[in-house]
């Protein structure tokens, strides 16, 4: 099965078991605009959670803040999107498709990284055991080619995006051949810059304006409650607020189910620090950052650094933290050193001082910022991906299951008695109404006890009780396990600390 159609199943599975649906489904949908079902809300929810607890909870100098979507137009002017929140676009003239140019090129460059791939993948397989991959890459002739190439590339690319020479990636597009994946053809339009904000009118704004906007980031709902937020808490720096909340951007190539989307949620954290000392902090969020993925208990090798060439206008260092997503590695988390530029603007365009009285050293001056940024629905995505599997078991059967981190499983224990009689689903519901306040439960009673177990398993739940006869006798339960599918016998009185420990997230 190649990764297209691994892909596919994932999206029909996420639709199937009421993970995401298409928004306004039964109208057909709505481009790029998904809705999390019963499953998919549970999941998402507890990604979120997961993440709160790690950055505000067990952080005593980071608090959260919610701020509203809408804001003061000139908020965007100060950020700088107005002016500069674009992507340069590109339309091939005979499949009236419009693509962004730069993804265009990034597309060109991770087929070469796919050829790489391919070349380790063979002397793999052809020196066995005694196969050295550090020193294949580095010494191999082809795939030393291959680099030089992608470098190139990239150099071109991010030097024309840096000085929006929209003729240079033009240019670039048409010197490595990219055709359009619709028509095959080379037939392009010159390169256009489009604004990525959705504008509104709202009735009454200060200053006579009604044009507002629909916020393309939550970073500035942090940076203008700076202030209200270091006063009130005493907040000293280094200090951080952290937010999770919608995002909007009028995405013209969204594409890859709900990786790129025109409504979104982001779980940011925008951390104060004294300048000059940005880089060391940037260095330790960088850190932490993945070390919080890595507590999941996915793979080392499903993530990987990527430090950015072309920096943001506002920023002196960048990095994404990108996961092995099911269509390659993709940007998943963003760590930029974001220097004095928010706060200043907004400074200058408000007329409020934003600066900070340092006791330490007996200077005010403008915080510097660290900024970590992760896309709640990309970190959903990649959980999907890391989580489905498809097993054949010792009988010759198949499953599907959802092998989810247990802290973030949408249900934590299904309690299923074995029969409708006998008593047995009051002592289910007896068992369930003591665990309820704690785990999400979910309770099952329909088909044999192997079709409850399979659809538990596609939903991912962790554990499953089944309740028998002989539950009324001893008070003794079957608990299963999904990973494993082993089987044992517990008394009900120990079910909560057997859930606790398997679903802890700490």
């Amino acid at each position: 099965m190649n990764q297209e159609e691994f892909f596919k199943k994932i999206t029909s599975h996420a639709k199937e078991y009421g993970f995401v649906f298409p928004s306004s489904d039964i109208y057909d949908g709505l481009s790029a605009v998904y809705d999390y079902g019963q499953n998919g809300v549970e999941l998402k929810n507890n990604i979120r959670q997961y993440w709160w607890k790690a950055m505000v909870q067990m952080h005593e100098n980071i608090v959260g803040v919610d701020a509203a979507i809408f804001m003061h137009p000139t908020v965007w002017k100060a950020s700088g999107h107005v002016d500069a929140f674009n992507d340069p676009m590109i339309d091939n003239k005979d499949s009236k498709k419009r693509y962004r140019a730069d993804v265009l090129v990034e597309d060109y460059i991770a087929k070469i990284e796919e050829k790489i791939n391919k070349e380790v993948e063979k002397a793999k397989k052809r020196f066995g055991d005694a196969f050295d991959k550090e020193q294949f890459v580095s010494t191999n002739a082809r795939v030393l080619d291959y680099k030089k190439e992608i470098e190139e590339v990239g150099h071109r690319l991010y030097a024309a995006m840096e000085a929006n020479d929209l003729a240079g990636i033009k240019q670039l597009i048409e010197d490595l051949g990219i055709v359009c994946p619709i028509s095959g053809s080379r037939n392009w339009t010159d390169v256009r810059q489009f604004n990525l904000m959705f504008a509104t009118q709202m009735g009454s704004v200060a200053e006579g304006a009604n044009e507002i906007y629909l916020r393309p980031e939550t970073a500035q709902g942090i940076f203008v409650n700076y202030l209200n937020i270091q006063k009130t808490g005493r907040m000293k720096v280094p200090f951080g607020i952290a937010q999770t909340g919608k995002a909007f951007r009028n995405e013209i190539v969204a594409r890859q189910f709900i990786f790129r989307m025109r409504e979104f949620e982001q779980m940011e954290m925008q951390f104060f620090v004294r300048p000059g000392t940005e880089l060391e902090w940037f260095k330790r969020w960088k850190e932490e950052r993945l070390n919080w993925h890595l507590s999941l208990g996915i793979p080392a090798e499903k993530y990987r650094y990527h430090d950015h060439e072309k920096l943001a206008h506002y920023a002196n260092a960048a990095t994404d933290i990108e996961f092995e997503f099911p269509f390659g590695f993709k940007e998943l988390e963003g760590i930029h050193s974001r220097t004095d530029f928010d706060l200043g603007s907004h400074s200058k365009y408000s007329g409020k001082k934003l600066q900070y009285f340092d006791p330490e050293t007996n200077e005010s001056y403008i915080p510097y910022v660290i900024e970590t940024s992760i896309g709640l629905d990309r970190m959903f995505l990649a959980m999907l991906s890391h989580a489905y599997t498809e097993e054949k078991l010792e009988d010759g059967s198949e499953r599907v299951v959802m092998k989810f981190p247990a802290a973030l499983a949408p249900y934590k224990v299904a309690i299923l008695p074995l029969v409708k009689k006998d008593g047995l689903p009051e002592k289910a519901r007896e068992i369930m109404n003591e665990l309820m306040p704690d785990f999400m439960c979910q309770y099952e009673e329909k088909d044999s006890i192997g079709k409850r177990y399979r659809r538990q398993d596609a939903i991912g739940t962790p554990l499953c009780v089944t309740i028998d006869n002989q539950t009324l006798e001893d008070n003794t339960v079957t608990v299963r396990d999904r990973d494993t599918m082993e089987q044992i016998r517990v008394n009900a009185n120990e079910l909560y600390n057997i859930i606790r420990k398997k679903v802890n997230g700490k």
